[in-house]
């Protein structure tokens, strides 16, 4: 069984954004997964794998939320392509 994540939601979020609960539920994992990947605590491999998305189409979204890429270590280069 995979681990659910329950929040709360108040109608008036739904209502506001013209969301379904489950739309609101993919929008909220893809902004959690951009997040994380922008804090480092996430890959761009898992953070695709969670989302069912190719890595690529992944790495564009994040890129179009404002991550910034290779801008630390040769070792997060080495990473991150070690995927591709």
């Amino acid at each position: 069984m995979k681990p659910t994540v329950e929040i709360d939601c108040p109608p008036e979020v739904l209502l506001g954004l013209h969301l379904e609960p489950s739309e609101f539920g993919e929008l909220m994992k893809l902004e959690t997964a951009i997040a994380l990947f922008k804090d480092g605590r996430m890959s761009s491999g898992t953070a695709a794998k969670w989302l069912n998305i190719p890595r690529m189409t992944f790495l564009l979204r994040a890129a179009e939320a404002g991550a910034t890429f290779l801008t630390d270590t040769p070792e997060d280069f080495a990473r991150e392509t070690s995927l591709l």
